[in-house]
């Protein structure tokens, strides 16, 4: 499979705290990659970085074999990079349709409605609710919410930041569902989780990272069955 995203030598600093460090690994068309980390390992800080939310300290970032290391979020989104970020980042204030909306604010196609309605099909209850406002929906329709409208602007590459944080078993089962069928449907993405159980089994391939390096890259089902990683972070 071709390459669709790489970074080589990633550095990631907060005045003169690295986050990430000297970080390399690359993405390839249609997998689904997850990273997993105790709190404060650095995942949310790497994909901020290949979103330009944090300018990289060192290190070179390419997207389709051209450099987005240095380019504004809004030329990211337009190459074809979406986040769906921790904590949902919804419009509170607007509608859901509204939400939906500005996730294509980029498109131009006479496509959006229909792509609209292909979000439906995923998420029903977002149809229901339509015309509510975002900030009155339930933390799980907020986080369906969010990946819909990041999926609006028909990305290239989805970035997710903690899709189960704060959700109930039963609605982090319904995400996770739609995660592995939206990259059943061709959808190349990179997901950033602590619960590297569900992480393991919705991946192809698997990065493990601790005070911002990776420290240890395998097949998922090979980093699900490693003592070390079952030990750390699957409770063995």
């Amino acid at each position: 499979m071709p390459s669709l995203l790489e970074a080589r030598n990633l550095t990631v600093a907060y005045g003169g705290i690295q986050a990430v460090k000297d970080v390399s690994f690359e993405i390839n068309e249609g997998e689904l990659v997850c990273f997993i980390g105790a709190n404060g390992a650095g995942k949310s800080s790497l994909l901020k970085a290949l979103c330009g939310m944090a300018p990289a300290a060192a290190g070179a970032m390419h997207f389709q074999n051209q450099s987005i290391t240095h380019l504004p979020v809004h030329e990211i989104v337009r190459r074809g990079i979406a986040l769906v970020p921790e904590g949902r980042g919804i419009f509170s204030r607007m509608t859901v349709k509204e939400n939906l909306e500005m996730g294509a604010y980029t498109r131009h196609d006479l496509a959006i409605d229909a792509d609209m309605e292909k979000a439906f099909v995923l998420f029903p209850r977002l149809k229901e609710r339509l015309k509510q406002q975002a900030g009155t929906l339930s933390g799980g329709e907020q986080q369906m919410l969010a990946i819909a409208r990041a999926l609006m602007g028909r990305p290239k590459l989805l970035l997710l930041d903690e899709p189960s944080m704060g959700l109930a078993p039963l609605m982090v089962q319904k995400i996770f569902e739609t995660i592995r069928e939206v990259s059943k449907a061709g959808m190349t993405i990179l997901l950033v989780e602590q619960n590297a159980k569900l992480a393991l089994e919705v991946s192809q391939r698997g990065y493990v990272m601790e005070s911002g390096a990776i420290t240890l890259n395998d097949d998922a089902e090979a980093l699900a069955k490693n003592a070390d990683v079952r030990k750390a972070y699957l409770g063995d």
